[in-house]
This record gives C-alpha cells, structure tokens and sequence, in this order.
C-alpha cells in the first residue's frame, strides 16, 4: 500500500518548507508556493498513524478542478498542476480565520445541537431541528486556524473583528466570496445528484493586496456531502444519511471511543479498513467529478513528484 506521508525536498530557490496536518508548502523564492498534497488522513485536528493510497491525489486534483470551476465567481491562488499531488500557486498571506458554511446541521453543529446549544459562532440555530436538517438559511460558522496538533476553535464574526483578526473591509469579502462559493458548489453538487451539505474556504492576501481562495475546495476533508436521491426518505425515518465525506471516519473514531481528547489512543486501522477508506475517498471524486478516477503511478511517488516539480521549475 504505497502512500506519502511526508516530504524533504529541496527545490531551486526553496526559502521555507511549511508543513501542516494534510499539505506540505514549499516556498519559491518568495514568490511562488508548491502545495504538495500527502496521503495523511486527520480527524479531530490528529494526524492518523497510516497514510490513505491515492487521498493526496483526490484531494489536489478535486481541488484544482473546483478552483477552476469557481474562479468566474471568486480569484483563486492557482498557477498549475505539474503533479497529481502538486498545485503550484501564488504566494499569499492566509488570512487567520477558516470560513465554514453550513446548509444542513450536521456533524459539529449537531454534535452542539444535541448538547443543547442553540447558538454556534453567534449564529441563531432554531428549535425543533434534528440531525441533518436543513437550515432556513445557510449559516457561517467560523474557525481560527491551529497550528499542526491544535484544535481549531469556533469564533464569531463579532470576536473575529474585535480582536482585529481580520478588519471589516476585508471580512465583508470573506463572508461574500464564502456564499457564492457555497452557492456554486451546492449547484456542481447538485448536479451530480449529491447534496453539498458544509464546508469551509480558506484565503489569503496577495503581494498586490487581492484577496484570493488557497488551498482547498470542494474535497471530502473540506465539505460533506450526502446523495440526494433518498435524502427526504431517510430524515423521515431518521436514519443517518450516507456520507461522502470523511464524518464517517471521525463516526468510526467515536465508535471506538477516540475524538482527539487527552489520553485517549488513536485505534488501530488495519489494512483492510484503510483500503474501505481509500475506496470512499475515490467514490466522492468520481460522483463529485463525473470523471473516472485514474490511479497515478504509485511505484515511487516521491521521485514522481519531485521529477515532475524540478521540471515544472526548470521552465
């Protein structure tokens, strides 16, 4: 089971290596940033112990086909995609905050629901909802950004701008460019007979001061998705919707008694588990896509890589 879990390049003009929970980012001579897309599967803000085969590749390649679907709405970072884990960009300043959009209450917002929380982020939730609801409105719901390890924590429009985290000018944009987004990619969603039910934008500033969508977009570690044909069938009942996402390996986690909290142990996944979780990873990239999922070559991914970035630079 082939996967790459973590680099150690060093490219031409390499100034910085950045390396987060998923992604590790090379900077380029200050001026442009190589996004590799890893293997690693976390949950609960904690990296799991065994890489997914081919969740880089998804990830980057669902990714980069969203931005380019999206980017008459919103600017985006993207330059090229010299690899299936690679997306090269334009060196930004994130902004602190993660901007989650929710349609439906599920995951977290439920998980706070049936706390008895009627409010997330300083967002109203009504009374008389179950789990996997729709919301009369979509709500956002933002985060602030952890370091590798840390938990991110729920923050409300109103603390994000008292504690100067991002100004108002530039939350307006953030809140907009967030809803056009989700607008965009609820109807891609739809159009593949699936649900886009949350997910969240991260952006960043340019050397020009452009306010531009980095990262990711649209991926299963970004965004849940249910099917919509038996959506209604299901809520009626009651039943757990089908998720294309990865909930149902933080589900898994929780049935065996792991959510990120202090002394608890990461249980073991076994071979077989990992090979059901690449498989649902490659599920949501074919319905998502509507494109057949190409395996890349996996013999060595990271001279693939790194043959495929140095000739990238070289040009």
């Amino acid at each position: 089971m082939n996967t790459i879990t973590t680099t150690n390049f060093n490219f031409p003009g390499q100034k910085s290596v950045y390396k987060g929970k998923v992604r590790e980012v090379y900077n380029i001579n200050g001026d442009i940033l190589v996004m590799i897309a890893t293997d690693r599967l976390s949950a609960f803000d904690v990296v799991m112990p065994k890489g997914i085969p081919y969740k880089g590749q998804i990830l980057n390649q669902i990714a980069t086909k969203m931005m380019k679907a999206t980017e008459d709405l919103v600017p985006n970072w993207l330059i090229a995609t010299p690899d299936p884990n690679v997306a090269v960009g334009h060196l930004c300043e994130p902004f602190k905050v993660e901007m989650v959009i929710r349609g439906y209450m599920s995951g977290h917002a439920a998980r706070e629901y049936k706390a008895g929380k009627r409010s997330l982020c300083g967002v109203a939730m009504p009374e008389g909802m179950k789990e996997n609801d729709k919301f009369p409105e979509p709500i956002i719901t933002p985060a602030t950004k952890a370091e590798m390890g840390d938990h991110d924590e729920d923050i409300s429009r109103e603390d994000i701008l008292k504690r100067g985290i991002v100004s108002e000018a530039d939350y307006v944009v953030l809140e907009d460019y967030t809803r056009k987004l989700f607008q965009r990619g609820s109807e891609i969603a739809a159009s593949r007979g699936l649900i886009l039910v949350d997910t969240k934008y991260e952006f960043g500033k340019t050397k020009d001061g452009q306010i531009v969508l980095i990262d990711e977009i649209h991926t299963p570690d970004s965004s849940r998705y249910f099917y919509a044909d038996g959506y209604e069938e299901l809520q009626a009942k009651g039943e757990p919707q089908k998720q294309l996402s990865k909930e149902f390996v933080r589900q898994w986690l929780i049935a065996n008694n792991f959510q990120g909290l202090k002394g608890q142990t990461v249980p073991f996944m076994s071979d077989e588990y990992i090979t059901t979780v690449s498989d649902r990873y490659i599920e949501l990239y074919e319905n998502i896509t509507g494109d057949t999922f190409v395996k890349a070559d996996v013999s060595n991914i990271q001279a693939r890589i790194e043959a495929n970035v140095l000739g990238y630079l070289g040009k």
